[in-house]
């Protein structure tokens, strides 16, 4: 079996398109067929069910896929090995969201672009269940998800830290002085978020909605910076991770409602599971984990002298 050839089985099943996957390995799509009915005729068997527009793996593709994937691993290993390249090097694909990329991860792209110069880093804007399956299917090699749970079917998964979420609203609203808010005191209350799919705004929805029985009244917003100049400028509260408002809360622009919410994210690096993590990719899940621990502490002692709901900080 070439080499060449396992590699094009593994991206065709892993986007299930021949068209697809002649676009990303850059061939034409004759060039893909050809080598897959030549890797089918060296094996003695289809790898793939042609069911009219789509296609689907045979029981032997199924088979097949694993060892692929293990031996381009391999290859790409040895490589490395033989150049005698010291310096971790390579293209990491990353599925991530917003909220994620721009609180959480710009002290970990700053150290790779200054460090690793030769590791190449590729973010994907995605929310859950786009990022997990793009993680099971290989189109991403890590994905970052900020979920409730913390076992995903397929996947390896490194918990870095519990994501605080805080109601926030301009000091102005009328809900401001509240000394203590339930759900239902929300029911009314004109509600400001991100896009539907996103974890924290889904799961803030449905407590709404099981609480009060009618759908809540959201206005949408398509970034976390919109809904937060919405939300200052008097347009309703929104649920947002505490990392996000952090500098807001800090300077008034914004001010914490004291509303707890009886649900816990969690945010998490993830891989396939099974999956042979080349070096630079495992040094980037490690680099990650210790850069999220530190802010982790960094939170924990600025949380000693936190102000009370409703109060902002002193300057």
């Amino acid at each position: 079996m070439e080499l060449r050839l396992l590699v094009t089985f593994e991206k065709v099943a892993t986007v299930l398109s021949f068209t697809q996957a002649a676009a990303e390995l850059k061939y034409a799509q004759s060039s893909v067929t050809s080598q897959i009915r030549a890797l089918e005729a060296s094996l003695g068997t289809e790898l793939f069910d042609r069911l009219g527009s789509r296609i689907r793996l045979t029981e032997a593709g199924e088979r097949l896929l694993p060892y692929a994937r293990r031996i381009i691993d391999l290859s790409a290993e040895a490589r490395t090995a033989v150049n005698g390249v010291d310096e971790p090097n390579g293209t990491i694909n990353i599925g991530t969201m917003e909220s994620l990329t721009s609180y959480r991860l710009p002290a970990l792209l700053e150290l790779f672009h200054h460090r690793y110069p030769l590791v190449k880093l590729s973010l994907r804007p995605t929310l859950g269940d786009e990022t997990r399956q793009a993680l099971r299917q290989g189109v991403y090699d890590i994905g970052f998800l900020m979920e409730r749970e913390t076992v995903h079917a397929g996947l390896e998964t490194e918990v870095l830290t519990a994501e605080p979420l805080v109601l926030v609203c301009a000091p102005t609203h009328a809900l401001a002085g509240e000394a203590k808010l339930a759900t239902v005191d929300l029911s009314e209350v004109q509600l400001v978020g991100t896009e539907p799919g996103c974890p924290y705004r889904d799961l803030f929805e449905r407590e709404l909605r099981e609480s009060t029985g009618t759908p809540p009244p959201f206005m949408e917003f398509g970034t976390i910076e919109a809904t937060k100049r919405g939300v200052a400028g008097g347009l309703g509260v929104a649920l947002l991770p505490r990392m996000a408002v952090r500098q807001e809360l800090a300077t008034g622009v914004l001010v914490a409602l004291p509303w707890e919410p009886p649900f816990q994210l969690h945010t998490q690096v993830a891989w396939r599971e099974g999956k042979r993590l080349p070096r630079h990719v495992r040094l980037f899940i490690d680099e990650t984990v210790r850069l999220v621990r530190e802010q982790e502490s960094s939170d924990r002692s600025e949380q000693v002298n936190r102000p009370p709901y409703g109060e902002t900080w002193q300057s």
